[in-house]
């Protein structure tokens, strides 16, 4: 399995591609943008994208997605309950930022404890709620893509539509801080980190849990 991170966007958004190197398939998780850079390093790669996975439907996570399912014939998935948010341009944001305004509809959705699979390549969705109603994060391996639940010494903000800091928090708590200290923390913005330091590094929640 090979992981690439590639900044998206003008709000250089942490989009992931995961492919397997057994069957060149890949996934494409949160496309905020930069769509030439996405197709460029799968067409150098010979990956074969079969899904588009969110881990939340604001518009810097989605921007690229319109364009690259002209490209290619991928199915869009997002939690359920980020359906209202993915279809409204007003709700996503999309609609004040810089860039396309979306709003779409997914291919499929997934819920809490769903695996997902692409070939060899299997998902476990975690649904985290508190950055947006839908918010979910994604176990693949040794790696939790963790979209704008968690950051490397920080968590997702909470006064967007469908945000609340006290279900963000429970969220990290009860479902990320469960896993094990060596997982690798993949965010929505910014560098990568583990579990475990931000369990005992993290300012939002150390003390609180060990």
């Amino acid at each position: 399995m090979k992981i690439e991170r590639i900044p998206a966007g003008v709000y250089a958004a942490n989009c992931y591609v995961i492919s397997s190197e057994e069957t060149q398939k890949g996934v494409i998780v949160d496309p905020g943008g930069s769509v030439d850079k996405i197709s460029g390093y799968l067409e150098e790669n010979g990956i074969e994208p079969v899904m588009i996975l969110l881990t939340h439907a604001h518009g810097d996570h989605i921007m690229g997605v319109p364009e690259l399912k002209q490209y290619y014939p991928v199915k869009l998935g997002v939690h359920k309950g980020d359906l209202e948010m993915l279809a409204n341009a007003s709700v996503n944001l999309s609609s004040q930022m810089t860039g396309p305004t979306v709003g779409i509809e997914p291919d499929f959705t997934f819920e809490d404890g769903d695996v997902l699979t692409a070939g060899d390549l299997k998902f476990e969705v975690i649904h985290t709620p508190g950055h947006s109603l839908g918010g979910v994060c994604f176990v693949i391996g040794d790696y939790v893509i963790t979209g704008d639940t968690l950051f490397a010494g920080s968590i997702g903000r909470t006064d967007l539509t469908g945000g609340d800091y006290d279900t963000l928090i429970d969220s990290i708590a009860n479902k990320l801080l469960s896993l094990s200290d060596d997982l690798v923390v993949l965010p929505g913005h910014g560098p990568a980190s583990t579990i475990g330091k931000e369990r005992f590094g993290n300012p939002f929640l150390r003390g609180r849990w060990t």
